[in-house]
Parts: structure tokens; sequence; C-alpha cells
């Protein structure tokens, strides 16, 4: 290493080797013949606090697990993980009763895991055992990298857990910290005290208030300065009024598809998605648009794409807010287009569902059916939003802190026949196919 920062890179490389020892992830055993083994590397990063502030240099040293074979190296590697959903559930939940909300990072969360198969690794780059060079390592936990590795770890862990970070939500102080000491027992952990900053979101509370909101504004300076747009000026709009994307604006002569060559469209477009789907759900319409035209986008898309980034200038300090309330409920709105994609003439959807006066769930995504009507429309999107509806409200009643999400939810919808026919069991064919 060369660079300025490389004694602070070297000594990040020295503590992952620590952690790797203290948790006795492998042993150093002679290569049998016939067996492969994966290589590993080394990957860097800064950790960074809500300001956009290094807070630590971190090593981390990764299995390459692109090079596992499915059935002998590893079997199943889905491993669930806390849905946006449940977060800004819980987060609202926390405003409205008023819970200590603290967090916790599990400190090389997947070495913690016993690992089932056999699995031969080369030994790591610049670390070398001595006078052992010729040896590999047979991992006996879980490593990053690895296909299976966050399976491993998801299997025990009961909290609000989103990899490596977790929160803790209660009422009970006491509780609090018997938590936190069986979880600091068995396994090496961050106390990360009061929640602020988790998974790119600022969590800003006022407890006397009774409010909490949530913001990615660091996360969206940054995505800014990535795509040349810091010293844009804002604008209102997400998307300009009557635009409508269509296939037939893909490039046209080789001079469009050259300039495309060299626009990082997808990536800006999965850029805005991960802003949409945590805090921004008034982008949500939009942002699904243009990701239906990542195969061969024009520079018309590309343009939409800067207007999103542009008010996003405008809007980057927007909050998602919670506040205490008197009446506990949930509340679902629908709507829908009708034809509005030019090349399927198919519909788009839309939902939102409201806690504790905050957005906990939202969606705009066009339908799979070609609805002959603006009333099938609306009931297809009523439709979609009423399965979510069942999700949310079962999610919520295992949760047991409210009495009132055992009645019925309330979804509006401003098409009174559809709303006719989702009340009406005769209403035929039409609800039959919705209903599978």
């Amino acid at each position: 290493m060369s660079c300025k920062e490389s004694e602070l890179w070297y000594n990040a490389m020295k503590n992952e080797m620590s952690s790797m020892r203290c948790n006795d992830v492998w042993d150093l055993v002679e290569l049998l013949n016939g067996v492969k083994t994966i290589g590993c590397k080394w990957v860097f990063k800064t950790k960074k606090d809500s300001l956009g502030n290094i807070e630590r240099y971190k090593a981390r040293l990764v299995a390459k697990g692109f090079t596992q074979k499915e059935g002998i190296d590893y079997t199943e590697t889905f491993s669930p993980v806390s849905k946006k959903d449940s977060l800004c559930i819980i987060l609202a939940l926390v405003a409205h009763f008023d819970l200590e909300l603290q967090q916790m990072d599990v400190k090389t969360t997947f070495l913690n895991r016993e690992l089932k198969e056999e699995v031969y690794m080369k030994q790591p780059e610049g670390f070398p055992s001595s006078d052992r060079e010729q040896l590999v390592c047979k991992l006996k936990k879980s490593i990053y990298g690895l296909k299976q590795a966050s399976r491993q770890w998801s299997k025990v862990c009961f909290l609000v857990l989103y990899v490596d970070d977790i929160l803790l939500a209660t009422n009970d102080k006491g509780l609090l910290h018997e938590v936190k000491q069986f979880l600091s027992k068995n396994f090496d952990m961050k106390d990360m005290s009061e929640a602020s900053y988790v998974i790119g979101i600022k969590i800003h509370r006022d407890r006397f208030k009774g409010i909490l909101g949530l913001s990615q504004e660091t996360y969206i300076k940054k995505v800014l300065e990535r795509f040349r747009m810091k010293n844009c000026s804002p604008s209102v709009s997400p998307i300009v009024k009557g635009d409508r994307f269509n296939l037939n604006q893909w490039p046209k002569n080789d001079l469009e598809r050259e300039q495309m060559k060299n626009i990082p469209y997808a990536s800006a477009v999965g850029s805005l998605m991960y802003a949409q789907v945590c805090t921004r759900p008034d982008i949500a319409f939009v942002v699904g648009m243009l990701g239906r035209y990542q195969r061969n986008p024009s520079i018309g898309h590309w343009k939409a794409a800067k207007i999103v980034m542009r008010y996003f200038q405008g809007t980057k300090d927007y909050k998602l807010m919670y506040r205490r309330t008197s009446n506990l409920k949930v509340v679902g709105y629908s709507d829908s287009d009708f034809a509005g994609c030019v090349d399927s003439r198919k519909s788009t959807s839309g939902y939102i569902f409201i806690l504790a006066g905050g957005a906990i769930s939202w969606r705009s995504v066009k339908q799979t059916m070609t609805a002959t009507s603006t009333m099938e429309a609306e009931f297809i999107s009523c439709f979609e939003a009423t399965s979510h509806g069942v999700w949310l409200k079962s999610f919520i009643s295992g949760l047991r802190v409210m009495d009132l999400i055992s009645r019925p939810l309330s979804i509006y919808c401003d098409n009174s026949v559809a709303v006719f026919m989702a009340k009406n069991n005769k209403s035929g064919s039409l609800k039959q196919a919705h209903r599978h």
C-alpha cells in the first residue's frame, strides 16, 4: 500500500485478521487431492456518520463466493432481512408510544455461525501463515462473500435486523439492558446507544413533541455528486407534466447510441430507487416509469432522470414524519391511471398506507393485466392495495400493541363503481380474476 492512509488501512486489515482468529473461523490443513479451493480478496470501505464524516476505516476479508458450486459448496442462500415496511411500522409505533429506540451493530456478523458444508479457501493475501504457506484454510464458520453466509446468521436473530444493524425498541429500560447483555454475551457487539442513523437513513426525533422523522439528505447529496448534479438548479416537480415515455424513444442513430454508452442510466435509476423505497414516496411513480426503459434508454429518458435529481436538489431535506396521535390506525389509499403505458396500454396502480400520521408503505407499479375501462383499472389497483393491507394487518397483529388492528382496515378509492364492485359478491369474472 502506498496511499497516504496506508497505515489506517493496514491496521484495519490486522483488526479483521484478529477477528478471524478470535472467532476461530478456519483451520490450516493440507488440501486433499481432487478438492478445489475458493479464492479470497480484501475489500476496503470507510464507514461514515449521518453527516458524511469518516468514522472508521474497514477492511473485510471476502471469500470469492461466485466460484462456489451449488450442491457442493452450498445449498440454500435465502436470508430474510427486515422489510422496509416493517422498519417504518416499528418507527411509527416508536413515535406514537414514545418507546426507547437504540441501535447495536454486530461486529463481523457472519463469523458467528458454524458452517455445515466443507469449504476450502486460499490463505489471505498479505497474511500467509509463516512456514505453512502451502496449507489452505478449511472454513469452520461463515465468512463474508460465501453464498450461504447471510442465511447462517439470520436463523438465530429475532430483533429488527438488517444484516448487521439491529434496532431495539421497548418501553422498558430494564428489558432493553437485559437484551443488550444477552446479545453482547453471545456475539461481539457494538452498542451505538440512541438510534440516529441506519442503512443510510437519518432518524430525527423530538420525544417531547412526540415526533419522529426519517430523511436521506446525506445519501441524496452523494447521489447528486456522483452523477455531477451537485450544483444543478432545483425543479419543483419530479416529472414534467404530460411526459409519457415509450420504447420508440430508443437511440435512433450511432451518435445517440455512442452518447448513451457513456451515461450510467441504470445506475442512476437504481440510486433513485433506493431513496424512493426508503423515504421518498413522492418519486415512486416517475422512478417506476424510468425503470421500464433500462434495457435501451435514450437521451430523453436520461433527461427525465436528471429532472428527478433536480427535484432532489430542492427537496433533499424532506422528512417522512410520524407523530403521536389520538387515534392510532392504519389507513390506505389506492388510485390508478387508465392505459397510461404507451407501449402496452396497461395501467399503473398506486397505493399508500398511513400510520401515526406518516407513510409506512407505498407502491407504484404497472398492472399485469390490460384493463378495459377506468373502473377496471381502479378495481385492480384497489385489489393490489387490499392484498398488501392483509400482510400489514397480519404483521401488526403479531406485534400485539394495537388492539384496533383487529378491525377491518380502511382503504379509500376515488372510483365509486370500483368500490361497488369490491363490495358486491356477485360482480362476476372480474373479481374472480383478481382473487386468484
